[in-house]
């Protein structure tokens, strides 16, 4: 008897890779498509600030008409075991038209940081993040002394404890 060659049975298919293809063509696409749309200012603003989203020139916003008053440098010794002290020097951005009139309530100002100051726990000083409350709340103590409107920031130059 021959033997007859087994009949091979069915093969299995090779996927195609057409739906691969198509995927990366589109993803290609679509990405190059919000690069240019975010790029070209289409999608959230102009690519450039001097232009509008029509393309029209524009001139910047003029700036405020602000002035800053340099506070004195102060020393503060802290409260505590350890013989520590606070240097700390700051500047009041203040509207123009009230410059003099922050400046002079300069010597309440200075009172009012040094009381604070010298009132606040050294472990709080001692935290990286405490230093965004302690301006809070210095700018707040500021603008109760010189009344409202009259600072609009306080900008912190020197905070270095020893």
């Amino acid at each position: 008897m021959a033997e007859s060659a087994p009949e091979p049975e069915d093969a299995p298919k090779k996927k195609s890779k057409l739906p691969l293809i198509i995927g990366l063509v589109l993803m290609l696409a679509l990405g190059g498509g919000g690069f240019y749309a975010v790029y070209s200012g289409l999608i959230l603003g102009p690519a450039h600030p001097e232009t509008n989203a029509h393309g029209d020139e524009t001139t910047p916003e003029p700036l405020p008409e602000i002035a800053f008053v340099p506070l004195d440098p102060m020393v503060i010794s802290l409260n505590g075991s350890s013989a520590r002290h606070l240097r700390f020097s700051a500047q009041l951005e203040v509207p123009l038209a009230h410059q003099k009139e922050v400046e002079h309530l300069k010597p309440r100002v200075m009172d009012v940081l040094n009381g604070y100051l010298r009132a606040v726990d050294i472990s709080d000083l001692e935290d990286p993040s405490a230093l965004i409350r302690l301006r809070a709340q210095m700018l707040r103590r500021v603008q109760i002394v010189v009344g409202e409107g009259r600072v609009r920031d306080l900008l912190i130059i020197e905070f270095v404890l020893n």
